[in-house]
């Protein structure tokens, strides 16, 4: 494990003037960044603040001097370190793609809307005429018809009834049903969510056509639902004969329910729905606007665990229902697995892509950002010529792929640039052909901002840029620590049995005794392995096997304040301390003694090994810190640290 210290955990923000604290040789140190890292540090109150930020300024001031000479050194460009960089760069990049504010923003809307249903009623206008081709003219020229109505006050449903481009409207009259938050698309839902109940929206635009919706109730939110179905579904083109047949079957299967019959068996054996068949009608939790609102209806009105519902039809078949249970919605705004549920689903949603203007407007801001002059037409015909290799039109012929389209900043990107994201994103994602050049122009735009963004993300997001700087000060910090101390200390065997000759007497057992000590991940492991091993404890090793992806057993000479539960017994051979368990992480332990030294004595130097290793890394550090403090003398400002101190 890398042993980078404290002094290099720079991760939390702190507001402070922008000042040097001190200076080491021809380097600076901001106070700003010492605050952040002795706070990142010193999570518990002190009673003396200025004295632990004079201490924390010591061991601050050393990784400081490391960290410099790793640099002068040219560690940074250390082919290790480079990927270890990219690597986290690359990890970590998409966190800081959008406004900090927006999750915790949409969260809590998203919790609001939550809490309550909205019945809703639907208009929708069509872009597309009977023959099936773009008419923005007449679906206009219809849209303002309907407006007019609906202003004179008639009857929306009736309105609907006529004149919804969606077909169902002929029975339903436009009504949808209730729906709750994430339901529709959210510019639907901002519109539904921002109207009172008995008024209708303004009409609003999608890629399909207008849609206009009247609230018509709202309720306390119903929750989700688990339930099983029976589904028989209409093959296509049923006719009424078929229909018929299926009708009789499910009052069949409604009969033997009502007998007693196993609704999981009749659905695995009955259901067309082979996805929930499978697992005996059982579905996913069910949210309100999920699903038909014929099904939907007769779904809510089940109102106690284990009830199903009589054969009832849809657009889709015949269907028996049975509510499972029902789970309320949340209504607590600091329920942690709720908030982390809704947050994951707004960063699937269509919501989040206003994540985009965020980075938009930061690039902006602090850049140029341009369109070059060029004529629209040319770069189309020259599109269709590259792309769909139509006959390439004169004016195409103006546009070379050398040709600056865009620019960031000092950054120009040209024709090609944009002919190579044209031939990959220029379709519709739901197959149903190209999008409008001007659309993918837009996409093309957006598409290089976001990856400037992405690319100069240290001069947008100093929190960024701080945890990029620690990793990669903390990764060099170890690999300068291990060539000048660590390695030195471990392979210098003269020197440590030097230290140890001189120093024999720091090196003393305490009370001690050879024991093997059992760790257990859980506290029923550490018990059954505790009876075991107190009925045969000469098969020690034959039990650690046993449980060996459950139990560690290791075995060496311990001083009694080391061994598990012992308090204040004296350990003798045979005994067997009882499992103890760490309340931090529910892990467990016990120790068989095998013999017991109550007297205190030398450690032999392989003994005392480790800890001669630790002294001698301590001393290699301090003449190593001498030796940096003299090639980068420290000065340190102490009017500035008595300011940062108050």
């Amino acid at each position: 494990m890398k042993k980078i210290v404290s002094a290099l955990l720079l991760l939390v923000a702190f507001n402070a003037p922008a000042q040097t604290l001190f200076t080491y040789g021809k380097y600076t140190a901001d106070a700003k960044d010492f605050l952040r890292a002795f706070n990142k540090n010193n999570v518990q109150p002190v009673k003396n603040k200025a004295a632990a930020m004079n201490e924390y300024l010591q061991l601050y001031i050393k990784s400081k001097l490391k960290v410099r000479e790793a640099y002068d050194r040219k560690y940074d460009t250390l082919p290790q370190i480079i990927t270890e960089v990219n690597n986290l760069r690359t990890q970590i990049a998409e966190n800081y793609m959008t406004d900090p504010t927006l999750v915790s923003r949409m969260g809590k809307e998203a919790f609001n809307r939550s809490q309550k249903d909205i019945r809703v009623a639907h208009i929708f206008i069509s872009l597309r005429n009977a023959a099936g081709t773009i008419d923005s003219a007449n679906a206009q020229k219809k849209l303002e018809e309907v407006v007019q109505r609906l202003k004179k006050g008639e009857d929306f449903g009736a309105i609907a009834q006529k004149m919804s481009d969606d077909t169902s409207a002929r029975q339903t009259k436009g009504d949808l049903g209730f729906i709750t938050v994430f339901t529709l698309p959210y510019e639907f839902e901002n519109a539904i969510y921002s109207t009172p109940v008995g008024k209708y929206t303004a009409a609003v635009k999608s890629g399909a056509g207008y849609h206009i919706f009247k609230i018509t109730g709202e309720r306390k939110a119903a929750g989700k639902i688990k339930a099983q179905q029976i589904l028989l579904a209409y093959p296509p083109n049923a006719d009424e004969a078929v229909k018929a047949r299926l009708a009789k079957l499910a009052d069949s299967l409604y009969k033997r329910l009502l007998a007693g019959d196993n609704f999981n068996r009749l659905a695995s054996a009955f259901s067309n729905d082979y996805v929930t068949a499978a697992t005996g009608g059982l579905m996913p939790d069910i949210s309100v606007g999920q699903y038909d609102p014929a099904f939907e209806t007769v779904l809510w009105s089940l109102k106690k665990d284990g009830e199903f519902s009589k054969p009832f039809t849809t657009s889709h078949g015949w269907h028996i229902v049975k509510r499972v249970s029902l789970k309320p919605v949340v209504t607590d705004p600091n329920d942690k697995a709720n908030m982390q549920e809704l947050e994951q689903k707004i960063k699937t949603d269509s919501r989040w892509n206003t994540s985009k203007d965020y980075v938009l407007n930061q690039v902006k801001a602090k850049v140029s950002v341009k369109r070059f002059s060029y004529e629209d037409a040319a770069v189309w015909a020259m599109s269709d010529s590259v792309l769909d290799y139509k006959p390439m039109l004169p004016i195409g012929r103006s546009i070379i792929s050398t040709t600056p389209m865009f620019g960031i900043g000092d950054s120009v990107y040209d024709a090609n640039d944009w002919v190579n994201y044209a031939n990959t994103f220029r379709y519709k994602q739901d197959g149903s052909g190209a999008k409008p050049w001007p659309q993918v122009r837009q996409e093309f735009e957006q598409y290089l901002v976001v990856n400037y963004y992405r690319d100069h993300l240290e001069a947008f997001n100093e929190d960024f840029k701080n945890q990029m700087t620690e990793f990669k000060d903390g990764n060099i910090f170890f690999e300068i620590m291990q060539q000048e101390v660590w390695n030195k200390a471990q392979l210098d065997t003269a020197a440590l049995q030097a230290l140890y000759a001189k120093n024999k007497n720091q090196y003393m057992w305490k009370q001690s005794a050879d024991a093997v000590v059992f760790f257990c991940s859980d506290e029923t492991t550490a018990k059954t392995a505790y009876e075991e091993v107190r009925k045969n404890p000469g098969d020690w090793k034959i039990i650690a096997d046993k449980y060996i992806e459950k139990l560690v057993a290791d075995s060496s000479r311990y001083e009694w304040s080391q061994l598990p539960s012992l308090n204040k017994m004296v350990p003798k051979a045979g005994m067997i301390t009882p499992p103890v368990v760490n309340s931090t992480d529910n892990t467990a332990s016990f120790a068989l003694i095998i013999k017991s030294y109550p007297q205190p004595g030398q450690r032999s130097f392989n003994e005392a090994k480790g800890l001669v290793i630790n002294d001698y890394q301590a001393v290699l550090e301090q003449q190593w810190d001498e030796a940096l403090r003299k090639k980068y003398p420290v000065v340190i400002d102490q009017k500035v640290l008595a300011e940062i101190s108050k």
